[in-house]
């Protein structure tokens, strides 16, 4: 320090020094110094000991000892006034423009003297000040500040941005949350959007988050802050989100953390993808064979990927040809298309609408296998021996021309003989001898699977269906006349194609991906299976199948292999084994190796587990509204279906949903198979909550 500073570089008593506390700084006097400790005297009128490394650098003026008390208070008041006025003069960022490139670090005083020829104590204090408050230009490193450059400045004004929004959307974003809870208990209406519309963007960004990953590390310590004080229930940010009315009544926040996009135009941005997939598929366009195939299907089916002609064999067996929807045809693996069609996996399929994996126009138009449209396909040949073992397979691609396409409830009044069967109205009828061909080859194939161990369950499908909208929205769960003849013809015919694609595969060496189920199952288990309580014990046998590229045995189905193919517009595993075939029958070599498929498995196993998360919530979601609303006081029949000390589960049948009760309620005589009726309650759909509140003995 010069010998004409106004500082002080050893203050002693009578000196007005400043200290950091609480990150600001404070005016004090010093009363009394000894060994480097000082007693100071605030303007608080509080008494203090610090050491005094902790004064900040700019000490001064330095008055007499023999003031008092009340004489260094009025100093302090005079200071710390004119050191306040004089600071809200100075401009921190005119100061930061004239010394950037200047020096790298400088005093508080000689920031003065850049404005005052001869600077005070209050100026050079006041300076000092100014300087400790902005963080983005400048930091104290004890006695200068350093200057930081452009660069520098930028990164820490855009971090200083940000906190402050996070203290916004925290305080702000708080009172509006409880605000919506208000509105969700019903306590007031909705409250106004923020008028900030950032705020408000942020606010709607952190619950869409919550929603869709409530285990977030990333927005955990603001969801924390902006939620203080409000219950901790399940779902809380989608009952705010609905209370604000961002989202609809039951939305489907499964979708959400599955990241399966759900707007009808999520395919927009491949437009030029796809129109230029259907110029290659059509370039590549072949004469029809003449097979007369036709497809069985719901009636509301559009993706339609399978169909079938079947001829009888001399000796008994059958001459099956399965004719597969063919998208690999000119796909593009790799491209940004197919990796929006990966991440969605597989279709989807809910009482409130159906997702597709592919966009509509190829899943449901330009690949599907509509009657009278000339497609391209796989066709598959299989020779069928009497018994029903599968003796050789031969492949093809080319282009087909269905005969006609078919519904479910139309063949099995043909397959039945129902009155009217043959009726011009029935479609069904012109070809009911391939349809009786067919059910007949179903059978034996079905035998056949029983005797490699094949458990068959069969239970009923009822029909979940929706009237009115949002918060109106109505539950009804019918079930349709049943038609186990054509649902049993279709599915043998589908699992004899996956099944004896995999050995045809295996065969050649040609890699593909592969359902397995390899776990041992009692002898006694196989067979068909269509009561609640033989359905659960039998199941438990089983574990899930897997997905990978070893062609080992599916226990569950009774087949050696099972690698599936014959959803290629549905599944995305499908649409790859296609792809593969189709591969080495242009080329004579697979697309993948083993290795590359692999390779592929840990995002497509992800993928699929995500959307069957989906499937398998998102119904039973509906079915228990369905029980809300029809109330407690409803009596459903049930069949136990397990039972322990503690608990008994049942099964509804008619709605095909298990629930479970305490073991008190139902008695000593509960067992696997008992009929009961039971009254259902406190029904949750959220939270998927149900109870069993009576129980009455049939």
């Amino acid at each position: 320090m010069s010998a004409t500073s106004p500082l002080v570089q050893y203050p002693g008593p009578g000196c007005i020094v400043e200290f950091m506390q609480g990150n600001k700084p404070q005016i004090a006097w010093v009363q009394e110094e000894q060994s480097g400790k000082l007693r100071l005297l605030t303007q608080s009128k509080r008494e203090t000991k610090l050491a005094a490394a902790r004064v900040m650098p700019w000490a001064g003026p330095q008055y007499g000892a023999d003031k008092s008390r009340q004489e260094a208070l009025e100093l302090l008041n005079q200071h710390e006034e004119r050191r306040n006025t004089r600071a809200a003069a100075l401009d921190p960022l005119e100061l930061w423009e004239l010394a950037q490139g200047e020096v790298q670090a400088a005093t508080a005083q000689w920031f003065a003297e850049l404005l005052h020829e001869s600077p005070d104590a209050d100026d050079i204090a006041a300076m000092g000040r100014v300087l400790l408050e902005c963080k983005t230009h400048f930091k104290f490193q004890s006695p200068e500040f350093e200057i930081y450059d452009a660069e520098k400045v930028h990164a820490r004004m855009t971090e200083q941005e940000a906190r402050r929004k996070r203290e916004q959307l925290a305080s702000e974003g708080h009172d509006f949350l409880r605000a919506l809870w208000e509105t969700h208990q019903k306590r007031r209406t909705p409250p106004c959007t923020p008028e900030d519309a950032g705020l408000a963007a942020e606010i709607e960004a952190l619950l869409r988050k919550r929603i869709a990953e409530p285990d977030d590390h990333d927005s955990e310590q603001l969801w924390k802050q902006i939620s203080k004080g409000l219950p901790d229930v399940p779902h809380l940010p989608l009952l705010l989100a609905q209370a604000w009315g961002i989202v609809p009544a039951h939305h489907n926040f499964h979708l959400d953390r599955a990241d399966y996009d759900r707007s009808p135009d999520w395919h927009a941005p491949h437009a030029q993808a796809l129109a230029d997939l259907r110029r290659r598929v059509l370039a590549a366009r072949t004469e029809p064979c003449g097979i007369p195939f036709i497809s069985i299907d719901s009636s509301s089916t559009r993706d339609i990927d399978d169909a079938f002609h079947i001829e009888p064999r001399a000796d008994g067996g059958h001459r099956l040809r399965l004719a597969i929807a063919c998208p690999a045809l000119g796909w593009e693996f790799g491209s940004e298309l197919d990796k929006a069609v990966m991440r969605r996996a597989t279709s989807i399929y809910l009482p409130e609408g159906n997702l597709h994996m592919l966009p509509e126009e190829l899943g449901t138009d330009f690949f599907s296998l509509i009657g009278q449209q000339e497609r391209p396909a796989l066709v598959m040949e299989f020779d069928i021996a009497p018994a029903g073992q599968l003796e050789a397979t031969t492949l093809k691609a080319c282009w087909v021309q269905l005969a006609a396409n078919l519904s479910y409830a139309d063949c099995e009044a043909v397959l039945n003989g129902d009155p009217g069967w043959d009726a011009p109205d029935n479609p069904a009828a012109a070809f009911a001898d391939q349809l009786k061909a067919g059910a007949a080859l179903s059978r034996i194939l079905l035998e056949q699977r029983v005797s490699c161990g094949a458990v068959v369950i069969e239970r009923p499908d009822p029909k979940t269906t929706l009237t009115g909208t949002g918060a109106d929205t109505q539950v009804e769960i019918e079930h349709d006349s049943p038609t186990p003849a054509s649902c049993l013809l279709v599915s043998e015919m589908m699992i004899l194609a996956n099944s004896g694609i995999a050995l045809w595969a295996k065969d050649r060496d040609i890699a593909l991906l592969h359902r397995t189920q390899d776990v041992g199952v009692p002898k006694e288990y196989a067979g068909v299976w269509d009561q609640p309580h033989d359905i659960a014990r039998v199941v438990k046998a089983l574990s899930s199948a897997v997905l990978e590229t070893a062609p080992r045995r599916h226990s569950g189905i009774g087949v050696p292999a099972y690698s599936p193919v014959t959803s290629p517009l549905r599944r995305y595993p499908d649409l790859v084994n296609v792809a593969q075939l189709i591969h080495y029958l242009g080329t004579g070599t697979p697309r993948w190796s083993r290795d590359e498929l692999d390779a592929m498995l840990p995002l497509l196993t992800a993928r699929l587990d995500a959307a069957g998360q989906v499937q398998r919530f998102r119904p039973r979601y509906w079915k228990l509204l369905y029980f809300k609303q029809k109330g407690d006081k409803t009596w459903w029949d049930a069949v136990v279906t397990d039972e322990n000390d503690a608990f008994v589960t049942v099964s509804l049948p008619d709605q095909q949903i298990f629930v479970r009760g305490r073991r008190s309620s139902f008695g000593e005589r509960a067992h696997p198979g008992t009929r009961l009726m039971v009254r259902i309650g406190k029904v949750h759909p959220l939270n998927n909550e149900i109870q069993i509140l009576d129980v009455m003995e049939q």
